[in-house]
């Protein structure tokens, strides 16, 4: 999940008139009443000492920065939760299913964990104040998935779920919920964003939080094809040269899941996560479902797939 620099971060090299204002700043830990140092210290963003371990400072900015999102999603649903539980409370009928699954509390799916360092987070600073709601995180790496058992059930954290399985393979789980509330995927690599997704939409999720990672796909299937694309239209010079392949990949693997979220009902706000100085991965893209899917879309998004050749390599994935 907290992979090494991309490598246009880690060549660059200070400048030497303006290092002192390019120098990390001391980080000052507002820790919240009940937060767990425990915690920290084996997350390794503390040291046994408790003070701040730099070479954790940017992915504790990221992921502290991510649950302020979620933390705001997590609490319009509950508040909305509420709402429903008191209205059906006044109705002499018997309850639908979806009322059960509201008062056994929220639920969230965290895809791609690693070593599950926003699971535990969200966790420490929100499920644990409540009476009621799982964390699922989902991980192929069995290693990370022990480690993360063993940290949870020291730290008594109980409602937390780890499985050593992929993002596709998860929906299928029986330790799955048949409905989740929240889909988060922080740096999934690739095509694993996209399952995400389809895992959020097999799971009726009510939000989504994606930063995508490594967006290689589309960029493979335009350079496939790029002699043929190049004699056909001047916008295949978006992606020309080797360099504005990746790039122009990546944009439109975004934009492309962005429409498809919106085809099926969510509405899509695009944002950055953090400075570009803590990760060129930065782009944030939140969803959150209204069962009402926008107008042309899906037309839009099947428009972009003929443009750009990609109709019949990706039509399983944007069904």
């Amino acid at each position: 999940m907290w992979g090494p620099l991309c490598p246009r971060m880690a060549s660059m090299k200070k400048n030497p008139v303006n290092s002192k204002s390019t120098e990390p700043k001391p980080l000052d830990l507002d820790l919240r009443p009940g937060q767990s140092i425990e915690l920290l210290k084996e997350l390794h963003i503390l040291t046994r000492e408790g003070k701040l371990n730099q070479d954790s400072r940017r992915k504790l900015k990221q992921v502290l920065h991510l649950f302020q999102f979620i933390e705001k999603i997590l609490n319009e649903l509950a508040e909305e939760d509420v709402a429903k539980l008191a209205k059906v409370a006044t109705v002499q009928t018997p309850q639908p299913a979806h009322v059960d699954s509201m008062a056994s509390g929220l639920s969230l799916a965290d895809h791609g964990a690693g070593k599950s360092y926003l699971g535990f987070i969200v966790y420490d600073l929100f499920f644990k104040q409540m009476s009621q709601g799982h964390i699922y995180g989902i991980e192929t790496r069995s290693e990370l998935v022990e480690a993360s058992r063993d940290l949870a059930k020291r730290l008594d954290f109980h409602r937390m779920v780890f499985l050593n399985t992929s993002v596709a393979e998860s929906s299928q789980s029986e330790l799955m919920p048949s409905q989740i509330d929240v889909v988060t995927a922080l740096h999934a690599c690739d095509t694993a964003t996209d399952d995400a997704i389809a895992f959020g939409l097999l799971k009726n999720a009510r939000a989504m939080v994606l930063v995508p990672c490594c967006q290689a796909e589309v960029a493979a299937k335009l350079r496939h094809n790029k002699a043929l694309k190049l004699s056909r239209t001047p916008l295949s010079e978006l992606w020309r040269h080797p360099l504005h392949t990746r790039e122009i990949g990546s944009q439109l693997t975004n934009v492309l899941r962005c429409l498809y979220l919106e085809s099926k009902g969510y509405t899509v706000t695009v944002t950055e996560l953090v400075g570009w100085e803590h990760s060129m991965k930065n782009e944030l893209i939140l969803a959150r479902y209204t069962g009402r899917p926008k107008a042309g879309a899906a037309d839009h998004l099947q428009a972009l797939l003929a443009e750009f050749g990609l109709t019949d390599s990706l039509a399983s994935r944007y069904p």
